[in-house]
């Protein structure tokens, strides 16, 4: 049924924790002072304090679902720190780390839901060089996500997005929006033609299965391109998830023009999702008006297979900067399953870069 594949948190399950999150806030002003120490006490190493604040008041409400007035946190950025740095080792190759957790600015605590982990937005080190391109080891976002944000109005916007919210929606797609115990390497750019691997381990899998992932991209002036695809076992006990897309994009000046279309189909995995073929496709531009951008965007995910329907997702925005740093932004969704009513939410937030 559509409304209980649907239903639940936007944000990705399948993630384990050990650790309450009053305990994650307490450990970051720890963290933060020895990563900063470790940086002053080398002249060839940086390390820099980084994320974004997101938080929104609205009345929001899903299709088939209640209407709820709430302050919420990560309407156009799920909130963000971060805590990155490198090494210069000479002859081309850097030592590269970074840590980053999500939080919920409306509450204070870590992470996009009760029991998220501390680091799960990424936390991995690696080599990095120009000429050879960069390795990095640990939880690593995947080139779908990446794809995905580029190529629609609303970036990785779980809020307001249409195209993140067909496609990274519980019941939807598998296997979250960065990979755990993963191995990645990105290629250097030749002109503007890059491309990135990405292979989870067995890792922590409880059945000892593996995902796969990789992605292709060219930008050339206003033109940009890129296709991406993953293949997802862990988490099933048989079967598999296979993913591709495709979007592109075109800034006319007046206006940019983006597209994109998505093809999720899984096997007999015995999950909800089992034997179903998602299609999504999205369309959406951004024009700069004033200071800010006008952002307008639709996506259509029709299922078939195991289960029959369709879900529509349009929002109309204005994106408001008062500065590099800061921007505050006023959105209008609608969202539409086949089977039911429709949900149609309001929402007025500030973002905040530091």
């Amino acid at each position: 049924m559509p409304c209980a594949r649907l239903s639940g948190s936007l944000c990705p399950l399948r993630l384990e924790d050990t650790m309450t999150p009053l305990s994650h806030l307490r450990l970051l002003p720890c963290i933060t002072v020895a990563f900063l120490a470790a940086g002053t006490a080398h002249a060839q190493s940086s390390v820099r304090l980084y994320g974004i604040i997101d938080v929104y008041v609205g009345s929001m409400k899903t299709s088939g679902g209640e209407r709820m007035s709430q302050v919420n946190s990560g309407g156009m950025t799920t909130s963000y720190f971060g805590i990155a740095g490198q090494e210069d080792l000479g002859q081309d190759l850097k030592a590269i780390f970074a840590l980053e957790g999500y939080l919920r600015a409306n509450t204070g605590e870590s992470g996009r839901y009760p029991g998220d982990t501390m680091f799960s937005r990424a936390a991995y080190a690696g080599l990095a060089s120009e000429r050879l391109g960069t390795v990095r080891l640990g939880r690593i976002g995947t080139p779908l996500f990446t794809n995905t944000l580029l190529f629609n109005p609303l970036g990785g916007s779980f809020g307001f997005s249409p195209a993140i919210r067909n496609i990274f929606s519980p019941g939807t797609l598998s296997g979250d929006s960065a990979w755990n115990s993963a191995v990645a390497y990105s290629t250097p750019k030749f002109g503007g033609l890059s491309g990135e691997l990405i292979y989870g381990t067995k890792g922590t899998d409880a059945n000892g299965r593996t995902n796969v992932g990789g992605g292709l991209s060219y930008r050339e002036g206003a033109f940009s391109i890129g296709v991406a695809a993953q293949q997802v076992k862990s988490g099933f006990a048989t079967g598999e998830e296979n993913t591709w897309q495709i979007g592109t994009a075109y800034d006319f000046g007046v206006a940019k023009v983006f597209l994109s279309y998505t093809s999720i189909r899984e096997g007999d995995t015995g999950s909800l999702n089992a034997d179903t073929h998602d299609k999504i496709g999205q369309v959406g531009l951004s024009a700069p008006v004033g200071p800010g951008s006008v952002l307008v965007s639709y996506s259509r995910d029709r299922v078939t297979g195991a289960q029959d329907y369709w879900r529509d997702v349009a929002t109309v925005g204005y994106d408001y900067r008062l500065s590099k740093r800061t921007d505050l932004y006023a959105m209008v969704m609608r969202d539409k399953i086949s089977d039911e009513s429709q949900g149609m939410s309001y929402a007025l937030g500030m973002r905040h870069a530091f």
